[in-house]
């Protein structure tokens, strides 16, 4: 290699160094690989998104190509399957790549294309999460968290070693990519990951028995699908009996397509209901920006505001209202963002019964015949026959 700069030899400026490390192990390889790769990316006209540096989008005319990068597996696609072509023989000149092909496994998903749409899936790792924890021949259970008794920070034991079970959480916090129907007990289950009980391994084994249950389960994104952004907002206030916080959840759809989804506990206590839900509505509208952005940057563009559904009456006037706060005037200014985004247009935000409410599985545990139901509806189906 070179002599670095800085440290060249003036005597003999024009020796090379023996390289005794390979350089896919040194600290700074991982961005001088992004770099050299984002150089030939740019210089052959794809630009670097700015709401995902991991994105390059090709978008003239009519014509959209993206390049979507994560350290060295690459996805190629666009709306010419010659030029998509051509961007990979442009990469195969500068770059050693395997011989492209149709994509079917990427980062531990599984895709599955049918007449109707593509359907992502973990099945593999599932099976290999489930055969390292000997949990591959469990009963399986219809629910991944049962509804009573509640999960507490003291219950139960704790554990000698608390590695495997940080280690299967882990594991389910990659899993919940296209597993929605899991992500409020992921949420609950890495609250104890500094001093887990037997209970919380308990807990996390029958998240696993009821993943064996749903191998093939998984999201499914439907190609005639219309081209409509909105979203699902919804809190339970002082579900978390340890300290009273708020779970925070929404789920966000393009047409009937579930695109991002999350599940937190919420920071600091909420004094009513209202608030609880209102932050969860803030927190909704932030990612939908986002999302717009990077919408745009795709070359597509919305024709309708974007619309975020809430099944509380004040979260949704507090919203609307601006002279409505004598009882929110502790609630930080930037959860009020919301309400300049409702008064110019840019986003609607309505009410919806709590029975239709498709976040409600992502803020506390269901019933049986409840959570198969809001599990349909949010989107997780098995992999459908071809």
């Amino acid at each position: 290699m070179t002599q670095p700069p800085g440290l060249v030899d003036p005597t003999r400026p024009d020796y090379v160094c023996r390289l005794n490390k390979p350089i896919y192990g040194l600290k700074q390889s991982p961005r001088a690989w992004y770099m050299a790769l984002k150089d030939h990316l740019v210089q052959t006209g794809f630009t670097n998104s700015l709401a995902d540096t991991s994105l390059f989008v090709y978008c003239r005319d009519s014509v959209l190509l993206y390049v979507l990068v994560y350290v060295d597996d690459i996805i190629v696609t666009g709306n010419r399957p010659e030029l998509v072509t051509s961007v990979e023989t442009s990469l195969a000149t500068r770059f050693s790549i395997k011989d492209p092909c149709d994509i079917h496994y990427f980062l531990g998903i599984e895709v599955t294309r049918t007449n109707n749409g593509l359907h992502l899936m973990q099945r593999k790792y599932i099976v290999d999460l489930l055969t390292k924890t000997h949990m591959f021949e469990a009963k399986p259970v219809s629910t991944p968290m049962p509804t009573s008794p509640k999960l507490t920070l003291h219950s139960g034991k704790a554990l000698d070693n608390a590695k495997e079970y940080r280690m299967v959480v882990g594991s389910l916090q990659y899993i919940s990519i296209t597993r929605p129907d899991i992500a409020y007990a992921v949420n609950k289950l890495s609250l104890y990951m500094h001093k887990p009980t037997d209970d919380h391994w308990q807990a996390a084994k029958r998240v696993l028995r009821y993943l064996a249950g749903t191998l093939t389960h998984g999201v499914y994104f439907r190609s005639d699908s219309p081209f409509s952004l909105h979203g699902f907002s919804d809190a339970d206030w002082g579900g978390d009996i340890d300290d009273y916080t708020s779970t925070n959840a929404y789920v966000i759809y393009l047409g009937k397509n579930p695109i991002s989804w999350s599940s937190k506990k919420l920071k600091g206590v909420a004094r009513s209901s209202t608030e609880a839900e209102y932050r969860a509505v803030a927190t909704t509208a932030a990612e939908i920006r986002w999302i717009c952005s990077l919408l745009t940057e795709l070359g597509l563009i919305q024709r309708q505001p974007p619309g975020v559904y809430c099944d509380n009456v004040g979260a949704n006037y507090l919203c609307a209202n601006p002279l409505f706060h004598s009882r929110m005037k502790h609630i930080a200014l930037d959860y009020h963002f919301i309400r300049e985004q409702v008064q110019s247009g840019i986003l609607r935000v309505s009410y919806v019964s709590t029975h239709d409410q498709l976040a409600d599985m992502l803020t506390k545990p269901l019933p049986r015949s409840h959570f198969q139901l809001s599990r349909n509806k949010l989107g997780v189906i098995p992999l459908p026959p071809s």
